[in-house]
């Protein structure tokens, strides 16, 4: 046995370590390594070999030897062993021939590896598998039995591997395919208990020499009851062909490919395109303008939806959705539905004529589309959303232009009637003959020219809901005796009828006229006016609220820039003091046209309103502002007042001078102070002023 001193302990060295020890050719009287942690010294020690640090100490303390295995790979190490050693007779193994060593044994554990994997792979195949497999030798001895087999014949491997198939399975026909060498496929046979299968049986070759036999079967049940989910799939796919066929929306099918491969005849009336131009083609063939969807489809394997494009021989509009088809996970093709973009542009038509139908009977605007910060404002929008939320009737004051209608459609949708109609009149733009029919209906008959079957009202169609009256000051005296039994009794009488018709509608009624002068000249009806003005709102002009021009330039721009195609972004601050200083008889609805002027004759490059696009304002307010400052200003002592406090003090003794000349008569003190009676009444409470 020869004497073997291993010097180095990595991982070569310890593989070695561990090959040597099992062998009887070698004894292994020392391991060196420098590093007292390495595994090669770890496992030296277990196995009960003396272990070094360094390799002379090891070469004194374990002479004789017969074998050095340098595996370190230092080429300096091994210089210094062969200069050492010169003079014995020693055989020195260096590193490079141990590598190779080391390479082999560990070439051969994995080859030993490989073997134990893929004879286990192939165990789990073969019991795997739906189909039972049995083979036997050249003498009729069972080799091989799988799981299925087991199931299928009732043998167990244990039993069965080693014996002679004629004894465990009489009725296998394996011995014959040994005996001729011919390949049988798909013979019946039974097996087990009164188990019919379908079998194959093959002879195993090994060069030109028979060395075995093998069968492979199913049972027939399974074969059985394939065919009938075959000839369910086939009546599923006839059923879905039918649905697809009769179907009104338009269909396409392409496969992975984009190759077409189903169309239906709604397709071919929207396309014009036939199968023959379809079917096999790309899936581009129908598109006039734009991608094609299904290609996208099958790049992505992601649904679209309501793409719009073009199609067929006659470029027709259309959008198309496309989905994937995906069979067991794997992308098979894609489906599109096609809808005519015409019919949807019909609708659309109908649509968009019936909203203008709605539009007049629904109120389109809120108080959040009323533009107002000034005192006065406040309180008209205060006063407007405590009326809305009363069934009261309401009567809205103030000037032409300053938004009363506004007012009206505000108060309408914060009510509870909101969801119902809102019929708005303009009651002098009707004629009188003609107002009262259009307001209280008439009967068949009722007057030359009357429909058949007579007519609805406005207050009728207005059940429920409410009724704009703008200008009621215009309406006749005869006219406003109807108007008063329908705010008295809730109820109606038709021209030419007798029978009262009852109804539920809250009045709104507006005008920009004097009341008061109007109930003097008895132009209006006493108890009509007490009926409506059961819940006064007077609107400020606008020279009365001139803090609000800014933000309402902002509003009207942003309505004005949709109209006319601008961007135009606000008013220049010289432009905007211009606008303060006009005294706005127009109000609101002049400066709306005021500001849509100055934006037609502005440069496309211009974002802004400056000074010079203003058109000229016709103001004798400004011309006695500007008399006065050519007269010159004397400085006058007010005691170190502020302007506000100034301003107050002559605001508070003209009101009471004028009040008290009127005999604490507030009409006409307002209409002496050009004040609305709502604005007279706030400036009273503010500078606490009672008589």
């Amino acid at each position: 046995m020869k004497r073997l001193l291993l010097i180095g302990a990595g991982k070569g060295g310890t593989a070695l370590l561990e090959v040597l020890k099992e062998t009887e050719q070698f004894h292994i009287v020392g391991v060196v390594d420098k590093n007292k942690n390495s595994l090669g010294i770890k496992k030296a020690e277990e196995f009960s070999i003396p272990t070094f640090h360094e390799w002379s100490t090891a070469y004194k303390k374990t002479n004789p030897i017969d074998i050095i295995l340098e595996v370190t790979g230092n080429a300096g190490l091994l210089k210094k062993i062969r200069e050492t050693i010169k003079n014995d007779t020693i055989t020195l193994i260096p590193s490079s021939v141990a590598s190779i060593m080391f390479y082999l044994i560990e070439e051969k554990e994995l080859l030993i590896d490989e073997v134990i994997q893929h004879n286990m792979k192939l165990d789990r195949i073969l019991n795997s598998t739906h189909d039972g497999m049995i083979a036997i030798d050249r003498e009729h001895k069972i080799t091989l039995i799988n799981k299925r087999a087991e199931e299928m014949s009732g043998l167990l491997e244990a039993k069965a591997l080693g014996r002679k198939i004629e004894e465990v399975l009489p009725t296998s026909k394996l011995p014959r395919v040994l005996k001729t060498g011919v390949t049988e496929k798909n013979r019946r046979q039974i097996i087990g208990e009164e188990r019919s299968i379908i079998t194959t049986r093959v002879p195993m070759y090994m060069g030109n020499r028979i060395f075995g036999a093998l069968a492979v079967f199913r049972d027939i049940t399974d074969i059985l009851n394939m065919a009938e989910e075959v000839t369910n799939l086939k009546s599923i796919q006839q059923m879905l062909e039918a649905i697809i066929q009769s179907s009104e929306d338009a269909i396409s099918v392409v496969d992975e490919n984009g190759k077409g491969i189903l169309i239906n005849p709604a397709y071919t009336r929207l396309t014009g395109l036939s199968q023959e131009e379809v079917i096999g083609k790309p899936a581009s063939i129908d598109i006039s303008e734009g991608e094609s969807m299904h290609m996208q489809v099958l790049e992505t394997g992601e649904s679209v939806r309501g793409v719009k494009m073009k199609v067929g021989i006659g470029k027709k509009d259309v959008i198309v959705n496309v989905a994937p088809v995906i069979v067991d996970g794997k992308l098979k093709g894609s489906v599109a539905v096609i809808h005519d973009m015409s019919e949807i542009e019909a609708l659309n038509h109908e649509l968009e004529r019936a909203k203008q139908i709605i539009r007049t009977l629904e109120a389109k605007y809120s108080f959040n589309d009323i533009i107002g910060e000034s005192e006065e404002m406040k309180i008209a929008i205060q006063q407007a959303k405590m009326a809305a939320l009363t069934p009261a009737t309401i009567l809205l004051q103030g000037e032409s232009g300053t938004g009363k209608e506004l007012f009206a459609h505000a108060i309408h949708n914060a009510s509870k009637r909101k969801y119902n109609k809102f019929i708005r009149v303009n009651c002098a733009a009707i004629s009188e003959t003609l107002l009262e029919s259009e307001l209280f209906g008439y009967e068949e008959g009722a007057f030359s020219g009357a429909k058949r079957g007579g007519k609805k009202g406005l207050f009728e169609e207005a059940n429920k809901g409410s009724i704009f009256l703008d200008e009621i000051g215009e309406i006749s005296l005869h006219t406003q005796a109807k108007l008063l039994r329908v705010l008295q009794e809730k109820e109606i009488v038709r021209v030419g009828g007798t029978n009262a018709i009852s109804i539920d509608v809250r009045v709104i009624a507006a005008t920009n006229v004097d009341m008061e002068e109007k109930l003097e000249k008895k132009e209006f009806r006493n108890d009509l006016f007490y009926r409506l003005n059961r819940m006064p709102i007077f609107i400020p002009p606008l020279r009365q609220r001139k803090s609000d021009i800014s933000p309402l330039c902002n509003h009207l721009l942003n309505k004005l820039n949709q109209d006319y195609g601008r961007n135009v972004g606000g008013v220049s601050g010289e432009a905007l003091e211009r606008l303060k200083n006009y005294h706005w008889p127009g109000n609101v609805r002049e400066l709306e046209n005021v500001l849509g002027r100055a934006m037609i004759h502005m440069h496309y490059l211009e974002n802004k309103i400056s000074i010079h696009n203003l058109p000229s304002l016709d103001n004798k307010n400004n011309d006695k502002i500007q008399g006065y400052q050519e007269e010159g200003f004397v400085k006058k002592n007010y005691n170190n007042q502020t302007l506000q406090e100034v301003l107050d003090k002559e605001e508070r003794d003209m009101i009471y001078g004028v009040l008290k000349e009127n005999n604490g008569n507030k009409t006409k003190t307002a209409k002496e102070l050009g004040l609305s009676i709502r604005n007279l009444y706030y400036k009273l409470d503010k500078h606490n002023l009672h008589l």
